[in-house]
């Protein structure tokens, strides 16, 4: 790069300053990770906006690591942001204002400049796509007390149903070092708004029950209007947060989340073509560059040693997700009339789903326009009426 060009990437982009980080423990902003060595004290050159920051402690040999800790940062021009390791902890902690406004002056007149490695700004496209609905109330809404979101804080419940995937992720989780003690009635889970399975209501059983929740339409627009103020950019910033704090922070909270969020917008019959159509084709762009992110094979973070949760159990042909797309798909794909980017954007997802993976989307047996196999636990709720008759629940 040009130097002044750099310099003034230097001058005008945000410094993340973090002082005192032990070698080897692993460091990463956004789709980046670096190892520490010994002359590491921050990276320079971010691009203004939203950001996800997250590391792991190592042993001294750099050959085990504790779960990630990650933070969203949303920052300014020119903006230094400063944490400190306490080794105590094993931690990045915030400074003194007056710590602040010290480090920030000596960042600003270059005194830690060699020590600062550059954002790689090639990879800035690909964060963006995945971050593009995340504001900063965004953050402000959904992150944790102190703002930090890791695996060993949450309480996930433990008695709710499990696929074979989540069983996984437990399993990968059971083998990691836990190398700090936490708290746990201090520090509690990120504030994800809740998203029912099923839905329940009073008075209301039979036909019109059935229908609720073969077409979560209903359910989407009473979210909408009661948690998002009527704002579709601030549900697809949280499936972004989600996804982001499941993926570069190897959160099952965040997972599950994401999960909830996805089963939503998919399990939706009547939005799609007619109140919700631009929803819908905002929310299947994001899917898309989600899902083509996390497909890539040759990230270059496999290297580190820190397992990502985006493995061959989570994109197996009996993985929610398949059951979800393959009735999403079929829905749209074969519609009478749809919005023209919709149908483009489906298209894309399904050709990515099939060469990256290998799926095929088949189906067997229907229920009001909606396709699932037998036994299948995706399937919609259907109550039974005094005749069970598949064309008569159909009409459900």
């Amino acid at each position: 790069m040009d130097p002044d060009a750099a310099l003034e990437l230097v001058k005008h982009g945000i410094t993340l300053l973090l002082l005192d980080v032990p070698q080897y423990t692993l460091i990463g902003i956004d789709t980046q990770m670096f190892a520490v060595g010994p002359a590491f004290k921050g990276i320079k050159m971010i691009p203004p906006g939203v950001h996800f920051v997250f590391y792991s402690s190592s042993s001294r040999d750099g050959k085990e690591f504790s779960p990630i800790t990650g933070f969203f940062i949303d920052a300014g021009p020119s903006e230094v942001i400063v944490r400190k390791w306490d080794q105590q902890e094993e931690r990045l902690v915030k400074v003194s204002e007056e710590e602040e406004v010290r480090y920030a002056q000596a960042v600003r007149s270059l005194e830690f400049d060699r020590e600062l490695g550059p954002y790689t700004l090639s990879q800035y496209g690909d964060w963006k796509r995945l971050s593009n609905y995340i504001t900063k109330s965004t953050i402000e809404r959904l992150e944790p007390i102190g703002g930090e979101i890791t695996i060993t804080t949450e309480s996930v419940m433990k008695n709710t149903p499990k696929t074979t995937m989540e069983k996984s992720l437990d399993e990968q989780l059971k083998t990691i070092k836990f190398s700090m003690t936490v708290d746990k009635s201090e520090r509690k889970g990120c504030y994800y708004t809740s998203i029912p399975r099923v839905i329940k209501r009073k008075g209301i059983q039979g036909e019109e029950l059935t229908s609720l929740n073969l077409d979560k339409t209903q359910l989407l627009e009473s979210l909408l209007m009661k948690d998002y103020g009527g704002s579709e950019d601030s549900l697809l910033g949280e499936l972004q947060f989600a996804f982001i704090a499941f993926l570069m922070g190897q959160s099952l909270e965040a997972f599950l989340q994401w999960k909830s969020l996805v089963s939503l917008l998919f399990g939706c019959v009547e939005a799609p073509f007619h109140t919700r159509s631009q929803l819908f084709t905002k929310f299947i762009k994001v899917i898309y560059y989600q899902l083509k992110y996390g497909l890539q094979k040759d990230r270059s973070d496999v290297q580190t040693g820190v397992s990502t949760l985006l493995d061959d159990s989570w994109l197996s042909a009996d993985s929610f997700l398949h059951h979800l797309c393959k009735d999403f798909f079929i829905l749209v794909l074969e519609a009478s009339f749809v919005d023209g980017d919709l149908l483009s954007w489906t298209r894309k997802v399904k050709v990515l789903l099939e060469n990256s993976l290998g799926w095929e989307f088949q189906h067997s047996s229907a229920v009001n326009g909606m396709y699932f196999e037998e036994g299948d636990e995706y399937a919609p709720v259907v109550e039974m009426l005094d005749e069970p008759s598949t064309n008569e629940t159909a009409s459900a």
